[in-house]
């Protein structure tokens, strides 16, 4: 949104010209609407109800319609349009939006009569529009009320003893006789204006400590930054963080903000930990790294520029699993399953081969399985068992007549994997997609 501006240079000549009216006529038809502005406000404040009433008329010609609206300085941010049957007074609201980084300035109400042969009458009206200065907000978490005191021009503060986590909105109490409540919650990435959605305030340690917010910027503290390598991670989801960035086999991983790390699960695939670093497992490339703070592990998927990788012509790029019985960091908090969402990245690991670890009984089932290799984050591309072969002797692949649909694993029947064992499913392709080939080796 642009800042509000005084009427261009073109609107004061024509102003001159026309008096302080500001009325144009399009004359597209027969007939001349006129319109006079019988009662609006001189002044009002952003969030505002805007009142006025026009009379409109013309000469012998039915009306059509009456249109208004509210500018901020060249863009339309409110309007009505009302049904204009019979000469006479019409009246209306319309909302003044609290925006942000919008500053105090002059609006215009612009008010448009047009008849049945579309003739068009234009009158505007300037409208000076300041921000209030509200004597407090309210933040609301979970139906519990924290007042916010003003503390300078747009600042508010609240300090009480809160969790490390503080979940709620933001509303601001209608100003003056004309005002609306606001609200400010999380648009997912950042706070904004009009909704109730949770703002995931965050602090390190639980406490006596300050939320804070600014009603001009829409800055809100604290949060918590969570970094990776000194960059900062987004955050995706209620207690997800994510980052994209360039790997070197070997690099180490530096977190910042992330509490406990010696209690997460570590995805060999991708990550390994020696003493109290993080090394980065897979090959040089584009990953994105995703922090999921209530399971307390890092999920790793191969990237392409900005996009979730998908396997290319000549076996580089990315393999996927979708299907039954495995997961990460466990089948039971977490299995894949048939949702494309979930699915795994293998870890691509130089000679076009890529590389899941599993602990049987643990991230997959150790009696059953059904799972298979695709091309891709969903549904395309696949490893049907034209494509793809093993000769594991516990591990099968699927025909569409043995158990299993083409291309979906199973476990061989009569056997199981050993619980608490470590298995190592690679799949190589440098003989070509179409000639794909699965080992399944358990560690010693």
């Amino acid at each position: 949104m642009r800042k509000l501006v005084n009427y261009s240079y073109l609107l004061m000549l024509l102003s001159i010209l026309v008096g302080c009216k500001e009325e144009f006529i399009v004359p597209t038809g027969g007939g001349s609407p006129t319109i006079e502005i019988v009662s609006k406000p001189n002044a009002a404040f952003f969030a505002d109800s805007i009142s006025y009433k026009v009379k409109v008329a013309d000469q012998g010609v039915d009306l059509s319609t009456l249109k208004v609206e509210l500018l901020y300085s060249e863009d339309v941010v409110a309007s009505q349009t009302i049904r204009t049957k019979e000469y006479g007074e019409y009246q209306g609201k319309l909302f003044a939006p609290f925006l942000k980084n919008v500053a105090n300035g002059t609006a215009t109400l612009r008010f448009t009569a047009q008849n049945v042969e579309l003739t068009k009458t234009e009158v505007l009206a300037d409208l000076p529009l300041t921000r209030p200065e509200f004597p407090f907000l309210n933040l609301i978490v979970e139906g519990k009320t924290y007042k916010m005191l003003r503390k300078s021009a747009n600042q508010y503060e609240v300090s009480d003893k809160f969790a490390t986590k503080v979940n709620g909105y933001i509303e601001a109490p209608a100003f003056g006789a004309n005002g609306n409540t606001v609200q400010f919650g999380w648009d997912g990435e950042a706070i904004t204006q009009g909704v109730t959605a949770n703002i995931p305030f965050t602090n390190i340690i639980e406490g006596v400590y300050p939320i804070s917010f600014n009603t001009m910027t829409y800055q809100g503290s604290p949060f918590v930054a969570y970094k990776l390598n000194g960059e900062d991670m987004t955050m995706v989801a209620e207690d997800v963080y994510s980052i994209d960035m360039d790997m070197d086999k070997d690099q180490e991983l530096v977190f910042e903000g992330l509490q406990g790390l010696d209690t997460w699960w570590v995805d060999r695939d991708f990550l390994r930990k020696e003493s109290d670093k993080f090394l980065f497992n897979a090959i040089k490339g584009r990953y994105r790294i995703t922090a999921d703070l209530k399971k307390k592990y890092f999920i790793v998927e191969a990237m392409n520029g900005s996009n979730l990788a998908s396997l290319n012509a000549d076996g580089t790029g990315a393999i996927w699993i979708i299907g039954e019985g495995i997961g990460k960091p466990s089948v039971a908090s977490n299995e894949v399953g048939w949702n494309t969402d979930k699915a795994l990245c293998l870890a691509p690991i130089g000679g076009k081969k890529y590389r899941v670890t599993v602990v049987a009984g643990t991230s997959i089932r150790a009696n059953s399985i059904n799972f298979k290799f695709f091309h891709q984050k969903g549904w395309g591309g696949e490893f049907k068992n034209a494509d793809i072969s093993t000769k594991s002797d516990i591990i099968f692949i699927g025909n569409g007549s043995n158990g299993r649909d083409p291309g979906n694993l199973g476990i061989v029947n009569g056997k199981q994997l050993e619980a608490g064992a470590t298995y190592v499913f690679e799949v190589d392709l440098s003989q070509g997609n179409s000639k794909a080939v699965l080992t399944v080796n358990k560690q010693q």
